[in-house]
């Protein structure tokens, strides 16, 4: 296995890289700003220049990765284009050219409650729209897929049991960037979180389940 990380300088991101990075699997990680990467990102990690909006730098970022992790997401601006630039049109991008490099699994971190259009969320230019219409893209690219949508993100060393459920049946909580990047790479090597969408958050008062049972308790 060899993973690309898309979104690696993002907070998430650049957690699912330095968990790879322990885990010792071989690890690409696209990135804008090389400089700015070196100082974020493990030395262990291999940087490669791209971005998602400039679809000719894919096919030599992908390379002879066989795993793709994205964690990309418009950044809060007054730039109404940016989610459907960034979550919507930057995926879709992502998708083609892993499509084109046969890549054997897909991993997107997406959101709660994408399918509630009248979420506070969309006041940000509609990001839960865009970031729904990214997922439908990717299920109906052939590719096999997790979609991971995580309640809010927290960044705390925190960790209570994670619950996970299918689509559409979690609409509040939260949970550690930690944890979701534990669930992007547990996905990898689990065959029951094969093209399903999961949905997670963290609850002190939950029962702790192995990965194994958490995804096979998701139906598909």
């Amino acid at each position: 296995m060899k993973a690309l990380v898309v979104g690696a300088t993002g907070q998430t991101g650049r957690r699912i890289v330095e968990q790879l990075v322990a885990r010792q699997i071989p690890v690409r990680a696209l990135v804008r700003d090389r400089a700015r990467a070196q100082e974020i990102l493990p030395a262990a990690a291999e940087l490669v220049v791209g971005n998602v909006l400039e679809p000719e730098t894919l096919k030599s970022a992908i390379a002879d990765s066989t795993v793709i992790l994205s964690a990309t997401g418009a950044a809060p601006s007054f730039n109404p284009f940016g989610p459907y630039q960034v979550d919507y049109e930057g995926t879709k991008n992502l998708v083609d050219a892993a499509k084109a490099a046969q890549v054997q699994h897909f991993v997107m971190v997406s959101s709660l409650c994408v399918s509630q259009f009248f979420h506070p969320l969309n006041l940000f230019w509609l990001i839960l729209v865009w970031k729904q219409q990214a997922e439908q893209y990717l299920q109906r690219s052939g590719l096999v897929y997790t979609i991971v949508r995580p309640g809010g993100l927290k960044n705390t060393d925190e960790r209570p049991p994670i619950v996970m459920s299918k689509a559409d049946t979690l609409f509040e909580g939260s949970i550690s960037r930690d944890q979701v990047a534990q669930v992007c790479i547990e996905a990898l090597s689990q065959k029951a979180a094969r093209d399903k969408i999961v949905e997670i958050v963290a609850r002190p008062e939950a029962v702790e389940y192995s990965f194994s049972d958490l995804f096979s308790g998701v139906p598909a």
